[in-house]
C-alpha cells in the first residue's frame, strides 16, 4: 500500500523483486541503481543473511509525472532468493505496490521458478494482498543460456493472470529498464484511482 508523505508531498511506492535464488533480481537492482543520476536516488542498503541477502534503495523517477501536486517515489526492494528465509520473504512483500518476478530460464531451475511463484502467492495472502489486483509483470531472464526453456513453457507453468513479461539478459542489462518501467507504470495507474482524492 504506497506511503503518502504530506509534509514532502511524496506518494511512495513499493516495488518487490521476487523469485529464487541466483535469479537475477539482486543484478536487477544493481544495473537500475547504476543508471540512476545520483540526485535521484539513496544508498543502496544490503541487509545480508548467512547465505544470501536483501537490497533495497529509493528513488524518483524523472519522467513518470505527478498525481495531483504530488511526486512518485518508488522503493526497490529484493527477497532473499531461498525459500528458507521466508520469515524476510513475508516481511518485505508486505505493503508492495507491485512484483517483479524474475525467473531463472535454465531447465535446471525449472522447479525452482514454480516452487518460488507458490511462495509469492503464499506470502501475498499472509500479507492480506491479493494476487488478483496487485500488479505483477514476469522477467523471463537469463536468456542467453544453453540450457533455455521456451518462453511458451514458463508462460504456461508461471503467467497465472496474463501477465506481461518480458524477456531479459540482467546481467548486461537487457530487459532490465523495460521491466522497470512495465511495473512502474502499472504500478502508477493501479494507485492513481486510489490516491487522487486524497492528494489534490
Amino acid at each position: 500500500m504506497a506511503l503518502i508523505n504530506y509534509a514532502k508531498k511524496e506518494i511512495i511506492c513499493k516495488i518487490v523483486y521476487y523469485g529464487p535464488g541466483r535469479s537475477g533480481k539482486t543484478t536487477n537492482l544493481q544495473y537500475i541503481y547504476s543508471r540512476l543520476p545520483d540526485n535521484r536516488k539513496t544508498n543502496m542498503i544490503s541487509l545480508a543473511t548467512e547465505m544470501d541477502r536483501t537490497l533495497f534503495f529509493d528513488f524518483l523517477p524523472l519522467d513518470l509525472g505527478k498525481i495531483g501536486q504530488y511526486t512518485i517515489k518508488y522503493q526497490l526492494y529484493t527477497v532473499p532468493g531461498q525459500v528458507y528465509y521466508d520469515s524476510t520473504r513475508k516481511l518485505v512483500l508486505q505493503g508492495a505496490d507491485g512484483i517483479v518476478f524474475v525467473a531463472d530460464s535454465q531447465h535446471s531451475r525449472f522447479e525452482d521458478n514454480m516452487e518460488n511463484m507458490e511462495n509469492m502467492n503464499e506470502n501475498l495472502k499472509k500479507n492480506n494482498l491479493s494476487i488478483e489486483e496487485i500488479p505483477v509483470v514476469l522477467q523471463f531472464n537469463k536468456r542467453d543460456v544453453i540450457d533455455l526453456i521456451p518462453v511458451e513453457e514458463l508462460n504456461r507453468v508461471l503467467n497465472l493472470r496474463n501477465w506481461d513479461y518480458i524477456e531479459s539478459i540482467a546481467i548486461s542489462g537487457k530487459g532490465v529498464i523495460e521491466t522497470l518501467k512495465l511495473i512502474s507504470n502499472k504500478v502508477l495507474s493501479s494507485i492513481k484511482g486510489k490516491y487522487s482524492k486524497k492528494v489534490r
